[in-house]
């Protein structure tokens, strides 16, 4: 939605600009899809509208704030996913209270696969692009913001032990630590429990192609390993390949990173950021990754079951709170 709150006198160039932004952000929003200011940045740059500078990405930041108040930006084509409100549930009465339940109604999708997937994220802006495909397949969608915690990566691999091995609670593959001071009660992963996944671990990973991006594939492989699981970690996003066939602008490596050598010295002095990558190539990534390792068939016949109980429930419920 369009609205007017202020009146602001732009400069024939800042003109031709607000219509520029004006036409990505309505394709994009055709196509279901909300740009944040960096991803709005980085197409302009990539169409050439503007050049890879921070004092051009202050000046669009101004003047996209000053064309939404004029009503020539559409509010809904913009969002911040940082300054996200933690508004409280609240329902007009039971028959909408139903109705939301019913409508989050989800059976274990991924029952009867072949593998357990998750999707990690690097970068906080693209949660907005991923989240909606990684609701439509029912996948576990992760945003680091840089290196995880240690807390995140072991509650990730929690969550793949449990769904990969079958074992009902993570304390099922732990055994007494005989290593341990008596006085302190510490387990250690049996491993030989574990045995085999019978369902196989696949974690799916958008970062930058940078120094620490690069490093965190093996990151996130290693500490999950430390924690019991061995996943394979497929780098979906940014890389040297997309970069050639894609040509996001580039940004000079950070020499500050205590990775940068190595990466100079395999890629050169550039690095370039995922969020660069149009909004809908990265759901082609995503949705081919996991159509390619997702039995459609079995998924199918869940969500046919899902909508018989619907119907029962919705039955139910109305005997309870009458009908809408």
């Amino acid at each position: 939605m369009r609205e007017f709150y202020r009146a602001h006198n732009f400069a024939r160039d800042t003109v031709i600009l607000v219509k520029q932004c004006e036409g990505i952000v309505r394709d994009y929003m055709a196509e279901g899809l909300r740009l944040t200011l960096r991803q709005l940045y980085y197409q302009l740059v990539s169409r050439n509208i503007i050049k890879n500078e921070e004092k051009q990405y202050k000046r669009l930041s101004t003047v996209l704030s000053d064309a939404r108040l004029m009503g020539l930006i559409d509010w809904e084509a913009i969002e911040d996913r940082v300054r996200v409100p933690r508004i409280p549930s609240e329902f007009a009465d039971l028959k909408e209270l139903a109705e939301a339940a019913l409508n989050s109604y989800r059976l274990p999708r991924w029952d009867g696969q072949d593998y357990y997937v998750e999707v990690v994220t690097e970068k906080d802006a693209l949660s907005g692009v991923i989240a909606p495909l990684t609701r439509e397949y029912h996948v576990t969608l992760v945003v680091n913001r840089g290196y995880s915690s240690q807390s995140a990566m072991h509650d990730m691999a929690r969550r793949f032990l449990v769904n990969c091995h079958g074992v009902l609670t993570v304390g099922q593959a732990f055994k007494e630590c005989d290593s341990a001071p008596a006085n302190l009660k510490i387990r250690e992963l049996d491993v030989k429990r574990l045995g085999e996944p019978s369902v196989k671990p696949l974690l799916l990973y958008l970062g930058d192609h940078d120094p620490s991006g690069e490093d965190m594939v093996r990151d996130i492989r290693d500490r999950l390993k430390m924690f019991g699981i061995d996943v394979e970690v497929r780098k979906l996003a940014l890389t040297m390949e997309q970069v050639k066939k894609y040509n996001p602008p580039p940004n000079p490596s950070k020499l500050s990173d205590p990775r940068s050598a190595e990466y100079v010295a395999k890629h050169g002095a550039m690095s370039w950021e995922v969020d660069a990558l149009p909004p809908n190539v990265l759901h082609r990534l995503i949705r081919n990754a996991i159509e390619g390792v997702l039995d459609v068939e079995k998924m199918d016949a869940i969500k046919e079951r899902e909508e018989e109980d619907k119907k029962r429930l919705r039955k139910a419920v109305e005997k309870i709170v009458g009908k809408k």
